[in-house]
């Protein structure tokens, strides 16, 4: 009978939109999970990106490897560190092509928020330090299939994990430290 909560819990994450950080100035209880490759090319937009970068963000494909060479050759690595820059090339292997200056689809902190915490505290989640293999292995088990994520969702979800979790629990802020699944 796992298919009942699981069901219950896919049908929750569908109803929830996506979250996006706050305004400035407003605290965030979640400031601890890192940034997403969305929200990285939102603040890299902001401050300009190189046209050549654009360009290949709008036009071409690529594996990570490739996205982060590139990321490097238009110094987008002077405005975010190495690990942002490897999630950042991460979401652009799972995306590109597409518009850089339009609507830019959720990345893998979009989906944990969203898709996660509607049956776990995010906690549980995020202090995981696990491989791609691993975490596409949970997200097929039977009580995670209903969750409202395509294949390529799943990946990319993973890809973030895999670069993003296993945060240290003293970095978690008090209140999201207790607890667990609610199925």
């Amino acid at each position: 009978m796992r298919i009942i909560p699981a069901l219950i819990c896919a049908l929750a994450a569908a109803t929830i939109p996506w979250q996006t950080r706050p305004a400035s100035g407003q605290d965030d209880v979640f400031d601890f999970i890192p940034d997403g490759g969305r929200t990285l090319l939102e603040g890299l937009a902001r401050t300009g990106l190189n046209d050549d970068l654009a360009d290949a963000i709008a036009t071409e494909t690529g594996d990570a490897a490739a996205w982060r060479d590139k990321l490097v050759a238009a110094q987008a690595d002077s405005a975010i560190d190495s690990w942002q820059l490897d999630t950042l090339a991460q979401y652009l292997a799972a995306n590109a092509p597409m518009d850089p200056a339009g609507d830019l689809p959720r990345d893998g902190r979009d989906m944990v928020l969203a898709q996660c915490q509607s049956c776990h505290i995010v906690t549980v989640v995020v202090t995981q330090d696990r491989t791609r293999d691993a975490w596409l292995g949970t997200l097929h088990k039977p009580s995670h299939i209903e969750i409202n994520l395509t294949e390529d969702e799943r990946g990319a979800l993973a890809d973030y994990l895999v670069l993003n979790a296993g945060i240290p629990i003293d970095l978690v802020p008090p209140e999201l430290r207790a607890g667990g699944a609610s199925y």
